[in-house]
């Protein structure tokens, strides 16, 4: 039976270069690869998948929460791999598992572990439950060299765990920390923001308070 992966990192660890290497690889030996993004990422494109380091390719589908897989578009498929996975609803992570058992297809999902808050998204969530492997892409924090396990957002430089979940933002917005800076570095800014009460316990629940 093929295996769903999970190679998951902070923002800036290069996990859509390494989606893309992947592709590349498969391609070179002849093989036939779908490419996977959800609809809602259109940070640098809505129907390409783009990496940081400016590499490239469009996507063969696009899914939304409630997207089913067609079957025949996984005629000849040797691998699926799947960017921004951390926006990909359980019912499709779940389908994801089925053709793995069902047609022998391996599926590589890249994406995040959890948000700015240090809470996990509904797609990573269900593929650290379902999958096979779990692999982690490992990157250095942004303001020392410890590596880096959050993802710490900022807002008019300061940062922030205010805000949606769903935040898409690039490089100038949320930054690859270790816990201790992301801690640092909220505590440092939070005298400045205005936050209710739920906004409190959500800060608390993020620096571990």
């Amino acid at each position: 039976m093929a295996k769903l992966y999970f190679r998951y990192g902070t923002v800036g660890s290069a996990k859509t270069l390494n989606l893309l290497a992947v592709a590349h690889n498969y391609k070179q030996q002849g093989k036939k690869v779908l490419l996977i993004k959800p609809r809602i990422d259109n940070r640098f494109s809505t129907t390409s998948i783009i990496s940081r380091a400016g590499l490239e390719q469009k996507a063969d589908l696009l899914v939304s929460e409630n997207s089913k897989i067609e079957s025949n578009l996984l005629q000849g498929v040797n691998c699926i791999l799947v960017d921004e996975a951390q926006f990909i609803s359980a019912y499709v992570i779940e389908q994801f598992r089925r053709i793995t058992i069902d047609l022998n297809i391996p599926v590589i999902c890249y994406g995040l572990r959890a948000d700015f808050r240090s809470d996990l998204f509904e797609g990573s969530k269900r593929l650290l439950e379902l999958s096979d492997s779990i692999e982690e892409i490992k990157t250095t924090c942004a303001f020392c060299n410890k590596k880096a396990i959050s993802n710490l957002k900022h807002v008019n430089g300061i940062a922030t765990v205010e805000g949606p979940s769903v935040d898409l933002g690039a490089e100038e917005k949320y930054f690859p920390t270790c816990f201790d800076c992301y801690i640092r570095e909220i505590q440092k800014s939070c005298p400045a923001l205005p936050m209710s009460g739920e906004q409190k316990e959500l800060f608390s629940r993020a620096i571990g308070e």
